[in-house]
């Protein structure tokens, strides 16, 4: 099982981005994926999750910038970063619970990464 973010870069304030996760040897349908980030000098956290029913589920500073969405066929989720700002700057990875244990659209207790990629808001 493994899950691969991609899609970081370099990007102005205000611009936008789109990061994937693809997953292999498991189905989205069947686990909640969730966004994570870790921004230098602090600790991971929850951006938002897909659960797997397709509902989503959106931390407080990222409502309304950003959308979480999936391509079951491509085995895939999406992150739509939208006006981004300097403080969004991070490493963002996807995760999931390998167990399907799911809560509030999110992995309850996500034991599956994926490499991160790195996000960087700047001008």
């Amino acid at each position: 099982v493994q899950l691969q973010a991609s899609g970081g870069g370099l990007v102005q304030p205000g611009g936008s981005l789109s990061l994937s996760c693809t997953a292999s040897k498991f189905t989205l349908d069947r686990h909640a994926i969730g966004w994570f980030r870790q921004a230098p000098g602090k600790e991971r956290a929850k951006v938002g999750c897909i659960g797997d029913d397709g509902r989503t589920f959106y931390r407080g500073p990222v409502k309304g910038r950003f959308t979480i969405s999936r391509d079951i066929a491509k085995d895939t989720v999406y992150l739509e970063l939208k006006d981004l700002r300097p403080e969004d700057t991070a490493i963002y990875y996807c995760a999931a619970d390998s167990r399907r244990n799911e809560v509030d659209h999110c992995p309850y207790n996500p034991d599956l990464w994926g490499e991160g990629t790195l996000v960087t808001v700047s001008s």
